[in-house]
């Protein structure tokens, strides 16, 4: 008995120190990795520290870098909903000197793109300067998009920059101080304090600061330049020429607000401003413009970005309004003034210092420019601040390192919507005029022809922006990672992550609740788009179509159903395995990567595309497990839109001899779970050369129309046929 007392002593306390030391995602794959794969010439890691989750990299014995799993400091989720686990390298000097990615859910990145693309990716951010990002707020280089993967690509940037500066901060590399929020005394906006009454008097204290360039000092800068051309194109002005005045203040705090902008302006920011947002005000003149004309064209200010410490803010147009004139004492005469919001949820504090980057660019050849920058600092006047009076610690666990994450992730998902407006606006387009044509149904396929050139120039939208150029292509694995998320701790934050799919997942919803599968299947997938284009094409050849017993057609339905389930049910087990096969779906060939891929994959979609010219949307049919998916649900629908006679069916098989798929039943009713909505039912409704129905109501109402005057004298009761008196 003592001795089992011992052994449960001995589990305990393994236990118990066990997560130290294997609780890091770094402590599970690092011997899953050569050092000499990681980074060039290492031959070796040493063993973690206990503090941090880093491991030093060895090269003959000498520590040569530190290695550490993204996951560990940053916790972005990629487009599946998982966390991309990227191992990275940087050295002493804070520069990255490896990247590989180790573990990861990624569906494009799995079995979309090809490996030479993926090591290219992570190839590109060796050389990678933390010092810089640092200063730059994570906007000092380029970021290397791979075609379909955009999402991923910009996950992999974001948690390799950000978990980078963490690290190299907690070891003091490059020169780099670690962060101490909780050192030294905060502070906060005092609303009550008071600001002076002339220009000169705000300048001198610091309320208004000003960076002033003449055409000497610019020209010295691109003189200094390692290109020479910038000197060969100095400006010819006198050196003592104003170039640019350029002068801020934060107006968002309310006694500079009012005395740099007047009571009734600062009234009007206020009610512009959000809770937690900030403004400054930006004015200038000289030479120069600090607006330019880009954010005309793209909706950008690239001129000025406002930076303070890792943060960056680039403005754009909804960011600005323009300030229509200064009204304190003693101000000049700008030719530019201005007012920029800053968000809430972008990490600014307003009682930090910070500056304004003014980018300078200077014309070297027909389309080629070289640039230079400079800093207009700025430092809110200790007269406007109060310190902030410490809260006792709560007795719960900090949460504020996730909170700090979850506001990362929502500034990631916010900048890629920023950067898919067009794309976005495109899509909200596409769903408007299809709600409207199914709501107007009866109007719309009125006329066969029209409508038939329609839904030809809408399905080829569909496949050229929405499916080749946007890559919005749903997918049976969308549903997998939303069960997976159910299941393991759902977030919105990951699936915000791309925009159009977000969009298109609840439209598929709500159409779901009117109109059944049939909206998306039918017109808004674009690998059904290019299945039912490339049969159009075939007929105009005059290919020969095949329609299949009805019994045997009848029972290759439930092979779509079979495929779906059993790809959830390895879902369950593995999602990663699920992932892999669910290339029974051509989409990624087809759509996403265009048919650029290992050559079994581009004949396997070849081959459903060949099938579909004989037999028309072949894949959907029989095969595809997202449209199985999505018509378990459907069968809630709340409307049955599709109007029918009663004489559809017995006798009459018109609509059923020319549905596209074969969704109507020989006795005239229609399979919700196998309809598309292509509506063509609806044109042979009201079709005065096809539909029985409708002819012989015409023939009947000419009939009576062609009665003549006699013919209605004959009736007996007709007051002609009454005998005369």
């Amino acid at each position: 008995m003592r001795y089992l007392r011992f052994l449960l002593s001995l589990a305990i306390l393994w236990l118990a120190v066990l997560p130290a030391a294997a609780d890091t995602v770094l402590a599970k794959y690092l011997p899953e990795v050569a050092a000499g794969d990681l980074v060039e010439g290492a031959d070796g890691f040493g063993p973690p520290r206990d503090d941090l989750a880093v491991a030093p990299v060895l090269k003959g014995g000498e520590t040569i870098g530190w290695a550490f799993v993204t996951s560990d400091f940053v916790g972005t989720t990629g487009y599946s909903g998982k966390p991309i686990h990227t191992m990275v390298a940087i050295d002493t000097d804070a520069k990255v000197i490896g990247v590989a990615l180790v573990k990861h859910s990624e569906p494009i990145v799995l079995i979309g793109i090809p490996d030479a693309k993926v090591k290219a990716l992570a190839a590109a951010y060796v050389g990678l300067d933390l010092v810089a990002e640092a200063q730059a707020g994570g906007t000092s280089h380029d970021v290397d998009i791979i075609s379909g993967a955009t999402v991923t690509v910009m996950v992999i940037d974001d948690s390799i920059v950000r978990s980078g500066l963490k690290v190299a901060r907690a070891l003091g590399l490059g020169g780099l101080a670690p962060e101490t929020k909780a050192a030294g005394p905060r502070f906060e906006i005092n609303p009550e304090a008071g600001a002076a009454a002339d220009w000169t008097a705000l300048e001198g204290d610091g309320t208004i600061r000003r960076l002033s360039l003449d055409v000497g000092q610019v020209n010295a800068a691109f003189a200094g330049l390692e290109d020479k051309r910038a000197a060969e194109r100095a400006m010819t002005e006198a050196p003592d020429t104003n170039f640019i005045e350029m002068e801020t203040a934060l107006v968002s705090v309310p006694a500079i607000g009012k005395a740099v902008l007047g009571e009734a302006e600062y009234a009007n920011l206020t009610g512009w401003l959000q809770p937690g947002e900030q403004a400054i005000a930006v004015v200038g003149r000289g030479l120069y413009s600090f607006k330019g004309s880009g954010y005309v064209r793209g909706g950008i200010f690239d001129r000025i970005v406002l930076i303070q410490g890792d943060v960056s803010v680039r403005f754009r147009d909804k960011m600005h309004r323009r300030l229509v004139a200064v009204t304190t004492p003693g101000a000049p005469a700008f030719t530019e003034a201005d007012l920029f919001k800053i968000p809430a949820d972008v990490g600014f504090d307003p009682a930090e210092p910070f500056r304004i980057q003014l980018l300078v660019q200077r014309e070297v050849g027909p389309i080629e420019k070289l640039f230079t920058t400079f800093d207009l600092g700025y430092q809110l006047p200790s007269a406007y601040l109060r310190p902030v009076v410490a809260e006792p610690a709560p007795a719960v666990a900090d949460t504020a390192g996730a909170e700090d994450e979850s506001a990362a992730q929502a500034l990631l998902w916010k900048k890629i919507w920023q950067g898919s407006k067009v794309e976005i606006a495109g899509l909200v387009a596409m769903l408007i005029v299809l709600t409207a044509v199914f709501f107007f149904q009866i109007w719309t396929t009125r006329n066969e022809r029209a409508f038939f050139w329609f839904r030809i120039a809408y399905l080829t939208v569909t496949l050229v922006f929405l499916g080749w150029y946007a890559n919005a292509q749903l997918s049976v694995v969308n549903l997998m990672a939303l069960f997976g998320a159910l299941v393991t701790g759902f977030s919105w934050q990951a699936f915000l992550l791309d925009p159009l799919t977000f969009i298109l997942w609840f439209a598929v919803a709500a159409a779901l609740l009117f109109w059944g599968r049939g909206a998306y299947c039918g017109w808004l997938c674009p690998f059904g788009a290019l299945q039912e284009l490339t049969n159009r094409a075939a007929k105009a050849l005059h290919i020969p179509q095949w329609t299949l017993p009805w019994g045997l057609h009848e029972r290759l339905w439930p092979i779509k159903y079979m495929i779906f389930l059993g790809l959830f049910g390895v879902s369950l087990m593995s999602i990663e395995q699920a992932e892999h096969l669910a290339e029974v779906e051509p989409f990624k060939t087809a759509i996403i990567l265009k048919f650029i891929r290992a050559w079994p994959f581009v004949a396997y979609a070849a081959a459903l595309l060949i099938a579909g010219l004989f037999v028309e949307r072949f894949y959907c049919r029989y095969l595809c497990p997202l449209g199985a998916a999505l018509a378990i649900p459907a069968r809630i629908r709340m409307f049955d839109w599709l109007k029918r006679y009663k004489d559809c069916g017995n006798p009459c098989q018109t609509c059923a001899n020319q549905c596209m798929v074969q969704a109507i039943h020989p006795t005239g009713e229609i399979n919700p779970n196998e309809c598309l909505n292509c509506l063509h039912c609806q044109v042979l409704y009201q079709s005065k050369t096809t539909c029985p129905v409708v002819i012989k109501k015409l023939k009947r109402r000419e009939a009576v129309g062609s009665a003549t005057p006699r013919d209605i004298s004959g009736h007996p009761n007709h007051p002609k046929q009454q005998p005369a008196e």
